[in-house]
């Protein structure tokens, strides 16, 4: 099993620039690269902005914050990944970006480099078959918000070798996180059963069964969740839950895994959450007001 020094991520949203941070934390030289110097920059000021709540709340020291920092580089270039041993991908939910971005960083990194994917949803092994190397590749599901939440679902491909695996499992470890070991179906088991559920939500929604607040509140108050699904979908991105709930439907054929016609409305319109100011509810004043 190899030793890990310098990790490699390519994306720097949501669940790119929250690995970087955990990694840098945990020890790790962090190479974080995006398409543009815009998103590199957000990704940075999210990852200040995160470190500096763990601080006020006494769960790293100040010094740790400043160190873990300096451990981070960015660059807009893939080729920054030439020296990484593992390199995780954490770009958007579309399976041909991601199998275009795993084209490319073969032709870079190094024979022993790692390769991981982030997807929530995409088979492992389909992934793996487009490098060079499916023997050396794994699923590392993290979940958002990764400095915050403990478990990485970790998905071996067909071809996945034990070295790889144990690699994944030594390094999450390092990172603090928990490990369950989920088979490569679609959407794994978080989201196989999570977002089936938030897509029933938006059907509530939909027949007008309720509201959004009343969805919310009856899910917050009747089952004990921290959030209502409506919230948490536009928490996850309304984008991500389509692609989701799109491989399911795909990935088993079953009527049950349908998209809900309104949660297609609003990722069309560009209403995708939080992330962009509007999904279920509008963020754009001093609380949140539903937009439905």
């Amino acid at each position: 099993m190899a030793e890990l020094k310098t990790v490699g991520i390519i994306g720097a949203g949501q669940m790119g620039n929250g690995i970087a941070h955990v990694a840098a934390l945990a020890g790790y030289d962090v190479i974080m690269t995006d398409i543009s110097d815009e998103a590199l920059a957000k990704g940075m000021t999210t990852i200040e902005g995160n470190m500096h709540r763990q601080v006020q709340r006494n769960m790293i020291t100040d010094a740790a914050m400043k160190t873990g920092l300096k451990r981070i580089r960015t660059s807009a270039s893939i080729k920054a990944h030439e020296a990484a041993d593992i390199v995780i991908e954490a770009a958007t939910e579309k399976r041909e970006i991601k199998e275009q971005i795993f084209r490319s960083i073969c032709e870079i990194v190094p024979a022993h480099t790692y390769l991981a994917t982030n997807t929530s949803s995409i088979s492992v092994t389909r992934l793996a078959s487009v490098t060079d190397r499916p023997d050396k590749f794994i699923g590392m599901h993290f979940m958002n918000p990764v400095p915050l939440m403990k478990l990485v679902e970790v998905i071996r491909g067909l071809a996945t070798n034990q070295d790889t695996y144990e690699t994944a499992i030594t390094f999450a470890g390092r990172l603090d996180k928990t490990t369950t070991n989920a088979e490569d179906y679609p959407a794994f088991i978080v989201n196989r059963i999570l977002v089936p559920m938030i897509n029933e939500a938006v059907y509530t929604l939909y027949e007008g069964v309720g509201t959004v607040e009343s969805i919310d509140t009856a899910m917050r108050l009747g089952a004990n969740h921290p959030m209502g699904p409506l919230t948490l979908a536009d928490f996850i991105g309304l984008d991500t839950c389509l692609s989701i709930m799109q491989v399911l439907h795909d990935g088993l054929a079953d009527t049950k895994y349908r998209p809900c016609p309104l949660l297609v409305k609003y990722v069309e319109a560009g209403w995708v959450g939080k992330k962009v100011g509007k999904g279920f509810y509008d963020y754009s004043g001093e609380f949140p007001v539903p937009t439905r």
